[in-house]
């Protein structure tokens, strides 16, 4: 995967077109893997066919650049580069939740669309492939502005997380269909994911999670056991683990390169936690999100 916001392009400019200009936009710009917001515009101006560069140097402050406008090196003054402790922090940004695979400048901005830049540290990892903070979406306007099937895949139909999450989604007008785990592929379709760890994690769809941030972008592991949960900060480190009634929703990309949300947990409580935050005002903003009993923590953990 590419650095989305670092990466240099070949065409020239900020990549404004004469394009429909896209409605319903918004823009979100944070740090600290969404742990403090610098600018949220749910309406924010558009004009023609915006690319994602050209919305953030029509609607920021102080936004520089390099190579070409190819790599956002700072907004409203903050810039990447390095911490006062060495770790490198860039300028990273996401569509709908998802990592886009062209730099700023060479994806145009769709109806819909949800553009959210955030500044982080990378020492771990470069490549977060998808997020959960900009629910609903991609559920509901999709990515490249195609909406894509959405199936949940749920370790028991019958259960209350998977009628939670199913009926989340279809409240929104998404036609989620619902299939056991391991179905099979479906081609350009949404998957989420829904149960116990011990019950999904043979999914290979989920299983880069057990392998930490370097391996699915998400910073957090289960144990081999599925009894216990760690969470770690922006550099890798445990923070602590979490055990029974602890839960996750987290999203990533499988190895075909779908994209993939996961609704878990150490036991049936976790993810029925985990479910009940399925929704916008839990989410947004995270990159990750843990729930208990009684407290919400977004992922990584240590975030402002």
């Amino acid at each position: 995967m590419l650095v989305a916001a670092a990466v240099a392009v070949t065409s020239t400019g900020c990549g404004l077109g004469a394009g429909k200009t896209p409605t319903a936009v918004k823009l979100t710009v944070t740090s600290d893997f969404g742990g403090r917001l610098i600018g949220s515009r749910r309406a924010p101006q558009v004009k023609g066919q915006e690319t994602v560069m050209s919305l953030l140097l029509r609607n920021e402050k102080l936004v520089t650049t390099k190579y070409g406008g190819g790599f956002v090196q700072s907004i409203d003054g903050i810039s990447g580069g390095q911490e006062v402790g060495g770790d490198p922090v860039d300028w990273f940004y996401y569509v709908n939740g998802v990592e886009a695979p062209k730099g700023a400048a060479a994806t145009n901005v769709h109806p819909g669309d949800h553009v959210w830049w955030d500044r982080h540290d990378w020492s771990q990892t470069n490549d977060v492939p998808a997020v959960v903070g900009s629910f609903p979406e991609p559920f509901l306007n999709g990515l490249e502005g195609k909406r894509l099937p959405v199936r949940v895949e749920c370790a028991a139909a019958q259960s209350d997380p998977c009628r939670t999450v199913v009926a989340r989604l279809r409240a929104l007008g998404v036609p989620a269909a619902v299939a056991g785990i391991g179905s099979g592929a479906e081609p350009h379709a949404l998957q989420v994911v829904v149960g116990q760890w011990t019950a999904v994690h043979g999914d290979p769809s989920v299983q880069s999670l057990e392998r930490g941030p370097r391996a699915s972008g998400v910073y957090a592991r289960f144990a081999a056991n599925g009894q216990t949960l760690t969470l770690l900060d922006a550099r890798g480190r445990p923070t602590g683990a979490l055990a029974a009634g602890a839960g996750l929703i987290a999203a990533t990309r499988d190895v075909e390169g779908a994209v993939v949300w996961v609704v878990t947990g150490t036991d049936e409580a976790g993810v029925d936690h985990a479910a009940h935050a399925f929704d916008q005002s839990a989410l947004e903003d995270h990159f990750a999100l843990a729930e208990s009993a009684t407290a919400t923590m977004p992922v990584p953990i240590g975030a402002p």
